[in-house]
Order: C-alpha cells, then sequence, then structure tokens
C-alpha cells in the first residue's frame, strides 16, 4: 500500500470538485472517470439538487482510468468507485473487504459495417476481428465460450488484433478491420455511424446460463465504511437511481449533458442514450448475484488464475445486500 499514494497522485487530471453544500451533510468521496458515463449521473445530480435531496456532500475526485480509481480505493482516498463483480471477487480472495452493488448491464457487441456479408459469428473465420482490452477481457472471453458451443473457436480460427477501444474504434471504421469487439459506449459510436451489431454481449450472457440482463458493473466499497455509514450508503443509491430515473425518461437531459458525453453528432447522442437506458438495473440483488455465479465460472475456465485468481466460485460476500427493498 506504501506506493499507492504515490501512483495515485499521478493518476488525478483534475483537482477534487465538492458539491452538494448542504451545511452538515455527511460526505461521500467518489472517485470517477472523467469521460466515464457516471460522471453524467454526477452531472444529473449537481443539476437537479439530488445530493441536497439525499442530505449527501458529493466529493468527487477525477481521475484518469478505472484503474486510477481502484488505487484510490484501496489507498482509502475514495470510498466509491465503479468497477466490475469479478475484480471484487478476486480481491476479497486475496484479504480485501470490498463489496459490489450493480450500477449497469450495458455490455460491449461484436460490430460490422452495415454492408458487410458476415450475417453470423461462423462467418468470422478468416477474417480479422478487433478486440478491445486484451486476451483476458471479459467480453472476449464470453464471446469465446458461447462461439465454442457452437464449435467455432475464434481465436484460432480468425485474426485477432488487441487494442485499446478509441483505436479499435478508429481502425474499424477506417475498414481495417472487418469486424469488431469493443466496449458499449464504442459500439454506439459505431452504431451512429452505421454498423450493426452482430452479437450483443447481454445475449451472450443468456446463452451462457445468465436468466435475464447482468450487471457486470457497479458502485464498489469497502465493508467496514458500508457497515459503519449503512444509511449513508442507502442514501448514495437512492440517489443515483433517482438520476438515473430522469436520464430514462426524459430526453431532454440528455441534450444538457450531451457536452460531456463527448458525442459528436445528434446520431451518437441517441445512441448513448438508448444503451445507457437499456443498461439500467431493475432486477434484485438476488437474481444479479445468482447470474454472476454462473457468469463467473465460466470466465474462470476461460480466463484462469490470470483473471480470477485461485477461487473458483464468486466470493460469498462479493454483492451488498443492505439497501431496503433488494
Amino acid at each position: 500500500m506504501t506506493a499507492f499514494p504515490r501512483l495515485l497522485m499521478a493518476a488525478i487530471v483534475l483537482t477534487v470538485a465538492q458539491f452538494g453544500p448542504c451545511r452538515g451533510a455527511e460526505t461521500v468521496r467518489v472517485a470517477v472517470q472523467k469521460s466515464g458515463t457516471f460522471a453524467w449521473e454526477l452531472a444529473v445530480i449537481r443539476a437537479h439538487g439530488l445530493d441536497r435531496k439525499a442530505d449527501l456532500s458529493v466529493q468527487v475526485l477525477e481521475l484518469a482510468s478505472p484503474e486510477a480509481g481502484k488505487i484510490a480505493l484501496r489507498a482509502g482516498s475514495a470510498d466509491i468507485i465503479v468497477s466490475d463483480w469479478l475484480w471484487v471477487s478476486r480481491e476479497r480472495g486475496l484479504g480485501a473487504r470490498l463489496t459490489f452493488y450493480p450500477y449497469s448491464s450495458a455490455l460491449g457487441a461484436v460490430m460490422v459495417p452495415a454492408e458487410s456479408p458476415i450475417r453470423k459469428l461462423a462467418d468470422l473465420r478468416g477474417r480479422k476481428l478487433a478486440v478491445a482490452g486484451g486476451p483476458i477481457d471479459k467480453s472476449w472471453l464470453l464471446l469465446q465460450a458461447w462461439s465454442k458451443q457452437g464449435g467455432i473457436d475464434l481465436k484460432s480460427e480468425s485474426t485477432i488484433v488487441y487494442g485499446a477501444p478509441p483505436l479499435l474504434t478508429a481502425k474499424t471504421l477506417g475498414g481495417e478491420m472487418d469486424a469488431t469487439l469493443n466496449y458499449w459506449n464504442f459500439c454506439a459510436v459505431l452504431e451512429a455511424k452505421g454498423f450493426r451489431r452482430l452479437a450483443g454481449i447481454e445475449d451472450v450472457v443468456l446463452k451462457l446460463g445468465a436468466t435475464g440482463r447482468t450487471a457486470m458493473i457497479g458502485y464498489v466499497f469497502d465493508e467496514n465504511w458500508a457497515s459503519a455509514n449503512q444509511d449513508v450508503a442507502a442514501r448514495f443509491i437512492a440517489m443515483t437511481r433517482a438520476a438515473k430515473e430522469i436520464l430514462a425518461t426524459s430526453d431532454a437531459e440528455w441534450d444538457k449533458i450531451a457536452a460531456l458525453t463527448g458525442a459528436a453528432d445528434a446520431a451518437t447522442l441517441r445512441a448513448y442514450r438508448d444503451r445507457y437506458r437499456e443498461g439500467i438495473p431493475r432486477r434484485l440483488i438476488a437474481e444479479e448475484e445468482a447470474d454472476a455465479r454462473v457468469l463467473y465460472r465460466v470466465l474462470a475456465t476461460a480466463g484462469g488464475r490470470e483473471l480470477v485468481g485461485p477461487a473458483t466460485e464468486l466470493d460469498s460476500g462479493t454483492f451488498y445486500h443492505a439497501i431496503p427493498g433488494d
């Protein structure tokens, strides 16, 4: 942990911003990626005074990457970050008492040009497939697991190119790739340019045994913090739910945050809006956790210890169950 403060300072790209100026309000320190979707919700929270209504003062630490958020949480510089349950379970196996609450089920997809002759996964044989992240990216492993059930080994039968999401998006738009598996917001960019979805990962998880759209990412915080601040955690979740409902029902709200999303045009903004709305979690925590257990086993088999560590099952304390009504 001694290296965390130095790494954290190197990762910070903007100063800490305080909003929710209620005198005596309880402070929640949130580390967010400047370009991430959580920043959209925070803008809505601020604009509608949802923090004041929740009697919370939200202290925002804007960071350069999701990894920087993990460092901030482990270093004690943030109370809440957005990450995935796979990382939470792995960290718990290493002794950290982190816990997870669903934030979004929006997932990526395999995208191809509208006029592409590729109509099914089998058509990717012999093609160049760009994969965002790397060899143990969760969506890539899930896609491989599903394709193997149909007798297709994408890793060996296609030419795989790994890279950063923005770079692969540019290369795909430039015609250098036959198809790309990318994160949902980059897929929205391609969708706005006329690309079509060959296979959505939200559909893949159903074919692998999940019973519904599964939230892969969520709010992550320390169990000890949550135990000492159970009411604060509940009010924070209620506040963010209210922000999600505003974004789910108001198209005008998307016009207000358009600049924050970085959408280059109205078509991209609409794609962001529609895919974000589809990803708003609506299920009970028990249902989310049950599906996470199923998918964890798939990922543990496909990714091995490099991905999940020594545990073959999702840690029993991974999901947070203390929010009323869940």
